[in-house]
């Protein structure tokens, strides 16, 4: 079947508050937009057209820099109603294609759910309907004797034994286009808002004797829609919750499921375990047996199997060995690469460096623009001075080096295999294999009967 999609994003989304259009606020680190783009794709929609208004140029900006540019777009010019914003997009729909209305502000529907509509559609109308307990906002679903939908009545318009049905129309709605442009040119705007319902196709289809079938909702919550930042946390929560269960029945182990965000993809091996409040970003891969520390951000990286990441650690596109040790307080910068059974301990910081299986910094060093052998020791206070203030410069040392405690390796610089920096040294000069390198001042002198200086009154 030939599905095209309507999506509605050009509400203004005054109460967000924010330059930023309504759509484009992020749930699990994607615009809502995002997400329901993805469920259209995922539910067999051959073509979508997007309907915009407040921040258009900002939403085709972003289209186009995350490669939807198969998106079409129109614009609405005056927010007249549902029903006007679909108008707009309409004539682009082929006569013989299923129309399928849905929202870019509601990012959790599923796929699955949109094909359920879609399927009850082919030879009718069909309407995505919820049951809440507390319905109150919500258009009434009116249905007869026979159980059959006859149409929707707004909250506004609705009487008190209409607005005690506890079966509310969520928006979505699909049929044939041919008969949709039909009916949308029907539709009035005398209700209590003077706007254009697209909720009214519904009793039109009804008139005409086409049958409107209902598709309840398995989860209530993936038809909420956002408005506020109050309802943009809600949803956000909602999608960690329902990522954390998926993860978890896959064989995940997380400390807190209420207290995890996935803002991205994770691939994970058998017993990784997860503590509390881990944030994980872009595409992450754990091997088997990996443990990550509560209150720990990974972004972009990849840890290979029996790796251990203590607490409060920043790892940001780094690529790390097996059996390695990285925290508390570990900073790993793009571009780190950490071979197999490295210590990265805690107040560490590595960037655009690689570190050879069995090397350690277990405290207080930066190594950046670095290439580290095997089984090198780096002591606390130790940096690589890889900056001159306008380029970058490369410090390389070899195997089984120990660089001494407060040094500074100034590059460029060559620290042979072997060597030994003693500590407090400022390596300016390359150091040879095998062999001690000091350089410290020459004297240490006291002064007796200093007096420390005294601030001006």
């Amino acid at each position: 079947m030939n599905v095209h999609a309507v999506i509605l994003a050009a509400g203004q989304g005054t109460r967000m508050k924010s330059a930023l259009p309504k759509v484009l606020h992020p749930v699990g680190g994607k615009p809502m937009l995002g997400h329901v783009l993805e469920a259209a794709r995922a539910a067999g929609v051959a073509d979508i057209h997007l309907v915009l208004g407040h921040g258009a140029e900002q939403v085709r900006d972003w289209l186009k820099s995350s490669g939807h540019v198969e998106v079409n777009t129109v614009v609405q010019e005056q927010q007249l109603g549902t029903a006007h914003a679909v108008q707009q997009a309409i004539p682009h729909v082929p006569d013989g294609a299923l129309v399928l209305v849905l929202y870019g502000d509601v990012p959790l529907i599923a796929a699955e759910t949109l094909k359920q509509l879609v399927a009850a559609a082919k030879d009718g109308m069909a309407l995505l309907t919820a049951e809440l307990a507390n319905p109150f906002g919500y258009g009434r679903i009116l249905r007869d004797g026979q159980r059959r939908i006859t149409g929707v009545v707004e909250e506004k318009d609705a009487d008190d034994r209409q607005r005690a049905i506890t079966e509310v129309n969520t928006g979505f709605v699909a049929a044939q286009a041919r008969r949709m442009k039909r009916w949308l040119s029907k539709v009035k705007n005398d209700n209590a808002k003077g706007e254009y319902y697209l909720t009214d196709v519904a009793g039109l289809a009804a008139k005409d004797g086409v049958e409107v079938r209902g598709v309840t909702a398995a989860n209530p919550d993936e038809t909420e829609g956002v408005n506020d930042r109050l309802q943009l946390a809600q949803a956000e929560r909602r999608f960690q919750r329902l990522k954390a269960e998926r993860l978890m029945r896959d064989g995940l182990h997380l400390a807190d499921p209420a207290r995890f965000d996935l803002r991205g993809s994770l691939d994970f091996g058998r017993d990784v375990f997860v503590d509390v409040g881990c944030v994980f970003e872009g595409i992450v891969e754990l091997g088997d047996n990996v443990h990550i520390g509560p209150y720990t951000l990974l972004r972009n990286v990849k840890l290979g199997s029996g790796t251990r990441v203590e607490s409060h650690s920043v790892l940001d596109e780094a690529d790390v060995g097996r059996d390695c040790r990285i925290g508390p307080y570990a900073r790993l910068r793009p571009g780190a690469q950490l071979a197999d059974q490295v210590h990265i301990g805690n107040f560490v910081e590595i960037k655009k460096s690689t570190v050879g299986e069995g090397s350690k910094a277990n405290h207080l060093a930066y190594v950046g623009d670095a290439t580290v052998g095997e089984r090198v020791n780096i002591g606390a206070g130790v940096i690589t001075c890889n900056y001159d203030g306008a380029n970058k410069h490369a410090t390389i040392i070899g195997d089984d080096v120990f660089i001494g405690t407060d040094s500074q390796l100034v590059a460029p610089v060559v620290v042979g295999r072997g060597a030994y920096i003693a500590a407090g040294s400022t390596i300016t000069r390359d150091a040879p294999e095998d062999a001690l390198t000091i350089c410290r001042a020459r004297e240490q002198r006291s002064f007796p009967g200093w007096k420390k200086p005294v601030k001006k009154k």
